[in-house]
């Protein structure tokens, strides 16, 4: 999610420092500082500081002093979550603010006193930011890119994840998880040798939870083993990060599989 530019009300005589510094990491923090100030007293909470998605808004940032006219995205450009993939952040979500002004104090204002960009710095579902500003002409260009970070793992520290909540409930967990890892990155039928009972493939960012169809069907006593398998997303649009997890489940009658 993106909000519309925004150019700030600017004084009638522009600082002249700005001319010595186009990069300022001091007017990035005021910024930074400003949104967490006004989080605060919306009853939200603080955002971390992400140097990855700071480096992606300095990337834009730049590119809009050079363009002149202030744009989310520019011909050739990639867009908001290739931007900030290639800068190394991971996330669920993603939004931004942008705008030109006199002061970060102005911009932050005129960001508040705008619907769609308070929405985004007020949105309690993020926790990330960063934040770039250039000078340029005696004004400040400011990029604010906001997130829902998404710890990135690999397939077997994401299968750790899931082992230990199915655990939790009293479920093994099988040695074997290759052929859950084959179902997983299939979208056709079981192709083992053994059947499992029930078979649930599943793709979220958030692993702090069991999918709720698969806790209802753990809750239920009919299971006693699984075997748990993760593969890269499927049919992820732009560049979320998405993992994907096949769960399969044997009930009470199935023979006894080495387990963990």
């Amino acid at each position: 999610m993106v909000a519309p530019m925004l150019m700030a009300q600017m004084p009638a005589s522009p600082d002249s420092q700005y001319g010595r510094s186009p990069v300022l990491p001091s007017k990035a923090e005021q910024l930074f500082a400003l949104a967490n100030q006004a989080r605060a007293e919306n009853g939200l909470g603080r955002l971390r500081w992400d140097p990855a998605l700071a480096a992606g808004a300095l990337q834009h940032c730049l590119r809009m002093v050079r363009e002149g006219p202030i744009a989310h995205r520019y011909a050739g450009e990639p867009d908001l979550t290739e931007r900030a993939a290639q800068a190394g952040a991971h996330f669920s979500l993603i939004e931004e603010n942008i705008a030109v002004g006199a002061y970060p104090a102005s911009i932050h204002q005129g960001w508040m006193n705008s619907p769609d960009h308070r929405a985004n710095l007020l949105n309690p579902a993020i926790d990330r930011v960063g934040v770039a500003v250039v000078a340029s002409g005696g004004v400040l260009y400011a990029v604010a890119d906001y997130a829902h970070a998404v710890q990135m793992l690999t397939s077997a520290q994401v299968e750790a994840v899931f082992a230990g909540m199915l655990r939790a409930k009293g479920i093994a967990i099988l040695k074997d998880a290759s052929t859950a890892r084959a179902y997983c990155g299939s979208s056709g039928r079981f192709s083992g040798t053994n059947p499992p009972d029930l078979m649930i493939r599943w793709e979220n960012s958030d692993l702090t939870q069991l999918p709720s169809d698969l806790a209802k069907r753990v809750a239920s006593g009919a299971y006693r083993q699984a075997a748990v398998g993760s593969c890269p997303a499927q049919d992820v649009e732009g560049a979320f990060t998405v993992y994907r997890v096949a769960v399969l489940l044997y009930g009470a009658s199935a023979a006894a599989f080495p387990s963990r």
